[in-house]
């Protein structure tokens, strides 16, 4: 039965991940962020309780 022959499998699988670690991944890596990351407002809103009209 051919599919259980990981000879071809094993070796395109290697391949294709020396490929991604390789050249894809530092291409990728290497774009910088359009929106550059802000600090968040810790700052906490003013609000009213809500008054429920049947307590």
């Amino acid at each position: 039965m051919p599919q259980l022959n990981l000879d071809p499998w094993l070796l395109i699988l290697s391949s294709s991940w020396f490929i991604y670690i390789l050249i894809i991944q530092p291409k990728i890596s290497s774009y910088l962020s359009m929106n550059n990351p802000t600090n968040k407002n810790n700052k906490t809103p003013k609000t009213t309780p809500w008054i429920w009209p049947w307590a």
